[in-house]
């Protein structure tokens, strides 16, 4: 064998003191013994290894639901999707831009006819008649700050 040994054993010179001095012999807790070394000095050691404390019960590996594993699974493509369009509203960012443009152009083109249709429309049919226009007079009385008003419209 080896001359030195792996590990150190150590003793107490002394009974370990409590609060009042030496430990009396009914404070040993059970399991415990004193006893004197081939030396002189006197110890405590164990009598058996400590008990284990209360046994507990060994945890049992519930299975994992199975809205966890969908979750789980759908989390990164979810993710790469919202990636994906980032990108390609990226990408398409200059042609909408156009496409915008082209909408309000489209848009003043449109106003701009509602404009001028009646517009043209009432120059075509001043010439095609040649007749003088129609003339409307109006005669409006009232009697009174609040009074009713009648009236009467003559077309000439």
């Amino acid at each position: 064998m080896h001359d030195q040994t792996a590990y150190e054993i150590t003793s107490l010179s002394t009974l370990p003191t409590g609060i009042h001095g030496a430990m009396l012999p009914h404070e040993i807790p059970p399991g415990v013994q004193l006893v004197t070394l081939p030396g002189g000095i006197r110890t405590l050691r164990y009598t058996q290894p400590p008990a284990p404390a209360a046994s507990q019960p060994v945890p049992v590996m519930a299975p994992i639901p199975t809205w966890a594993k969908t979750t789980a699974l759908l989390t990164p493509t979810i993710g790469g999707g919202i990636a994906a369009a980032g990108i390609g509203l990226s990408y398409a960012a200059p042609g909408l831009i156009a496409m915008s443009q082209a909408l309000w152009a489209a848009v003043a083109l449109i106003a701009a006819g509602a404009i001028a249709l009646p517009l043209l429309l009432g120059i075509g049919r001043s010439r095609g008649g040649r007749t003088a226009p129609t003339q409307i007079t109006q005669n409006i009385t009232a009697t009174g700050l609040f009074g009713r008003a009648n009236g009467t419209i003559n077309h000439r």
